[in-house]
């Protein structure tokens, strides 16, 4: 009976570092993880930096985009992109209106 507690001593005694190892690399293991996460925040913050400037002109140049006609691909796979005239105006939803007299229809 009196080697029952000696023997739980000595288990104690054995396991507590490892114990302490298995704290120890989960605290290394927190703190590399938080290392990445703020790698990861600046690299995103560097690159929507450099970034905003497109951006800004891709959404002026798709502000543009009104300014053209629907493109068209042709039998031969050439795709054409029309600018439209100051004087057009949209069709009404139901389709082309009628051309006026005199007027061709091409």
């Amino acid at each position: 009976m009196h080697r029952l507690p000696a023997i739980a001593f000595a288990l104690g005694l054995a396991l507590s570092p490892a114990a302490s190892a298995q704290e120890a690399d989960q605290d290394q293991l927190r703190d590399g993880m938080d290392r990445l996460s703020e790698g990861s925040r600046m690299l995103l913050e560097g690159l929507m930096g450099e970034l905003a400037p497109m951006l800004e002109e891709l959404s002026t140049m798709i502000d543009d985009l009104s300014k053209y006609e629907m493109p068209e691909v042709l039998p031969n796979g050439d795709i054409i992109i029309r600018r439209k005239r100051e004087g057009d105006v949209l069709p009404p939803p139901g389709g082309l209106p009628p051309p006026e007299e005199g007027q061709i229809d091409i």
